[in-house]
């Protein structure tokens, strides 16, 4: 992509399904009982991959188009032994959180990803499950493939977790439905809490209390509807884009505001940004806002360390921000980005110095002195945030900014360059 300085950016739009909601719909949807029906769904590479792998072991999912789907549950022990090994991609959410399904099954199975998804770590999930009494092998390195063994009894544990990540706690509750007694994952800060809501809306109790999320195993799931909001991690470039790129006012619509997720508003709003929330409303248990955002000039913030959690996904933009604030941004307590798709402190601490940006990396954050970016080229790394975060740089820099190796945009976000383009973008895919 190249990103070249705008004059502002206007208009009304929706921007793609929350992923981690399109994830857990087809699982969930899946291990129950009678038709789940699903609209929004993010028809994504990583998302898809989620579909495939469940189609895979016998369920009937039928794709209606303009992401409807329609999931014939076959309740938590109908799934089939897979003919061939599951592939998930890119995709991260699909390997943790099918790892704890997986575990619980009657039968062997092998999951493994693309070059980028098998070196990154999976036993922050593989030494709790075998906590558990799965048995699940993978490489030296603790990476994929995984070789999960069937007929395995699981039993309830009570974890905390060394760092908080809401795919290995998801793992771990989804494990759960299959455990004899109550599995119980205490994380050190909140983190998204959207596979708790979507298994209360199958009619599963989740017991929650502060940091603390506790299930019994021996239910049932049972069929439902689900309308997936706008994603809040996809909408999070534009927030920051309007916020930086002087004329703009857009309107963000039907946005996914669930309160473990919006730490990327806490921190703008911090930051000085002028976001309004509007029409808030709750659709299938999940909270969700129209927002405005308007151009105002940002301030540089230490970052509170309990909204890190909350924003994990979103920090590569975060920082473009902090790039164009007034004054110095501390991030503190992030050393989850250094095991993404790619090290997002590293990757982004990088590609801004390189555009001139006062940028030092720190083992678990970011010193940012904001000022002037200059034109540039970036290396993503395959990292489809670091792509989309460095295309929001070029809004306002001194000229343009090119962005190698972007085809993984797709797998959180088809139609970015389109849809970035019609509201104000002057950008080019190449």
């Amino acid at each position: 992509m190249i990103s070249s300085p705008s004059t502002g950016l206007r208009g009304t739009f929706r921007v793609p399904g929350d992923k981690s909601i399109s994830h857990r719909s087809v699982m969930l949807g899946s291990l129950a009982e009678g038709v789940t029906e699903v609209s929004g769904f993010l028809e994504a590479e990583d998302a898809l991959a989620t579909l495939k792998t469940f189609q895979n072991m016998g369920v009937n999912i039928e794709q209606l188009g303009e992401g409807r789907l329609r999931v014939h549950g076959v309740g938590l022990h109908g799934l089939k032994k897979p003919i061939n090994d599951l592939y998930v991609g890119n995709s991260g959410t699909s390997m943790r959180l099918l790892s704890g399904i997986l575990a619980g099954q009657s039968f062997d199975s092998v999951l493994q990803g693309d070059s980028s998804l098998n070196k990154r770590p999976m036993r922050r999930v593989l030494d709790p499950l075998s906590l558990m009494g799965a048995e699940v092998e993978s490489t030296e390195a603790g990476t994929s493939p995984l070789n999960i063994k069937g007929h395995q009894a699981l039993k309830g544990i009570r974890y905390h977790m060394p760092m908080g990540s809401a795919q290995v706690k998801s793992c771990l509750l989804l494990a759960g439905l299959y455990a004899e007694g109550t599995t119980t994952v205490v994380e050190p800060a909140v983190t998204r809490d959207h596979t708790e809501q979507m298994l209360r809306g199958f009619g599963y109790e989740v017991v929650t209390e502060g940091n603390v999320a506790s299930l019994k195993g021996g239910g049932s799931l049972k069929a439902t509807s689900i309308d997936v909001p706008a994603d809040i991690s996809s909408a999070a470039f534009f927030l920051v884009a309007a916020s930086i790129t002087p004329n703009s006012d857009i309107t963000l619509q039907h946005v996914g505001i669930n309160p473990t997720r919006t730490g990327v508003i806490d921190i703008l709003l911090k930051m000085g940004a002028d976001i309004q929330l509007l029409n808030k409303r709750v659709v299938g248990g999940e909270s969700v806002a129209d927002i405005r955002v308007k151009s105002c000039q940002l301030q540089g913030i230490n970052v509170p360390e309990e909204l890190v959690a909350l924003a994990i996904d979103e920090f590569p933009v975060l920082f473009v921000a902090a790039a164009y604030a007034n004054g110095a941004t501390v991030v503190t307590g992030a050393e989850e980005l250094r095991v993404k798709e790619s090290d997002r402190i590293q990757t982004m601490a990088e590609g801004l110095q390189s555009l001139g940006v006062d940028a030092q990396a720190t083992p678990d954050g970011m010193i940012i002195n904001g000022g002037s970016v200059s034109a540039g080229e970036i290396e993503s790394f395959d990292d489809h945030r670091i792509a989309m975060a460095f295309a929001v740089a070029g809004l306002r820099a001194e000229g343009s900014i090119k962005v190698n190796n972007c085809e993984n945009v797709s797998t959180s976000f088809p139609g970015f360059v389109e849809l970035s383009s019609s509201c104000g973008f002057d950008i080019q895919a190449l």
